[in-house]
């Protein structure tokens, strides 16, 4: 009853203090909450399953979303608008700064057990360790700002979309090809390691769950796209961290409006979070983990978190705020949102987020503390 109470709250708040598209963005996030949770749709997870099991459901799932995204996506990137307005890709440059954010991100992400839709989703759903995680993601973001006309000064290739420069039909091709050939790739290394593909979940329940990853996929998909057809752009998420993180160091004093990443904002720091579609859809994320959990009876948060992986995820929360400012989002806003723009940032930052998961899980490894 209470997390039914907190999404009508949330969504009659926004259409006051908003408009429209705010309120139908909250409901967006909503729905993205429900499904993250009952589908255990995380990137983190996945890519450990994969690097030290074998197992690639997980990162065929991503793939999947990938794909059916993309479909939508870039014929509308190419008609170059909906609904009569504008539409926006998520295309931006690539260089050391943003490589360098991706790997870092990446080792945050083994570090801090999540990504960023996974933090919000874990978080909603009662897990308490995740609160750590949240604050040193939101720290690290707002960090990151400080830094960023030395990042932005380092080179960069140039902004690159294979839509723009290729069309529709032959992005989505290329962009096929490639995940499909991954995708082979992990079923193979799959069935050679345990003999056979990692099965679904016997039961699934639309309300309670668990629901299988490709059904996951195909929800966090429609999130996609609904986001995109509501907000003519890619869906994100850390750039309201950031903005919470600025919103709270202003109200201890600091003067973050004088940094140049939020002189250039213009009068964001000034306007409610409740304007802001970003936050919103995060706010509705974890009101619907919230949601999801309670009605599948798992609500139950343990207030007792072990002081070691307290320290883990706040320092995995801190790496990923700092990563994803240097490399223009996160596991949604530059690795999903790059690629079904099509975007060769998006693809540079699945390379580096890759490798940093890589690294990171190494260092857990070997590291005694990090175990």
């Amino acid at each position: 009853m209470a997390s039914v109470v907190g999404a009508l709250l949330l969504i009659a708040l926004v259409a006051v203090i908003g408009s429209t598209r705010l309120a139908i963005a909250a409901a967006i996030g909503l729905f993205a909450g429900l499904a993250l949770y009952h589908a255990s749709f995380g990137f983190t997870a996945a890519w450990r399953a994969f690097i030290t099991e074998g197992r690639g459901a997980g990162l065929r799932a991503q793939f999947l979303l990938i794909l059916l995204t993309s479909a939508v996506a870039f014929p509308l990137l190419e008609y170059g608008s909906v609904f009569g307005r504008p539409v926006y890709g998520a295309v931006a440059p690539f260089g050391y700064s943003a490589a360098l954010g991706a790997f870092v991100f990446g080792i945050g992400m083994q570090f801090g057990g999540s990504c960023a839709s996974g933090t919000l989703f874990t978080t909603g759903g009662g897990n308490t360790r995740m609160l750590a995680t949240l604050a040193g993601f939101v720290a690290g973001s707002v960090i990151a700002t400080a830094h960023m006309p030395f990042w932005w000064s380092l080179p960069t290739l140039p902004r690159a979309s294979l839509v723009e420069s290729f069309g529709a039909a032959t992005a989505f091709a290329v962009t096929a090809l490639v995940l499909g050939t991954i995708g082979i790739y992990s079923i193979r290394r799959e069935r050679v390691k345990h003999g056979t593909l990692d099965a679904a979940p016997a039961r699934e329940h639309v309300l309670t769950g668990p629901w299988s990853k490709h059904w996951g996929a195909i929800a966090i998909a429609v999130v996609s796209i609904a986001t995109l057809l509501t907000l003519s752009r890619p869906w994100g998420i850390t750039s309201a961290f950031a903005l919470w993180g600025a919103k709270i160091a202003q109200g201890l004093g600091w003067n973050v409006k004088a940094w140049d990443y939020w002189s250039q904002s213009g009068n964001l720091l000034e306007r409610s979070v409740f304007t802001d579609a970003t936050s919103v859809m995060n706010m509705g994320i974890m009101i619907g983990a919230f949601a999801a959990a309670a009605l599948a009876g798992r609500f139950a948060p343990k207030l007792r978190v072990p002081p070691r992986d307290l320290v883990l995820a706040i320092m995995g929360g801190l790496m990923m705020g700092y990563g994803a400012r240097l490399a223009y989002g996160c596991n949604i806003g530059a690795y999903l949102g790059g690629i079904i723009s099509g975007s060769l940032h998006g693809w540079g930052w699945l390379v580096f987020g890759f490798l940093g998961s890589l690294a990171g899980l190494r260092a857990r490894m070997a590291i005694p503390f990090l175990r």
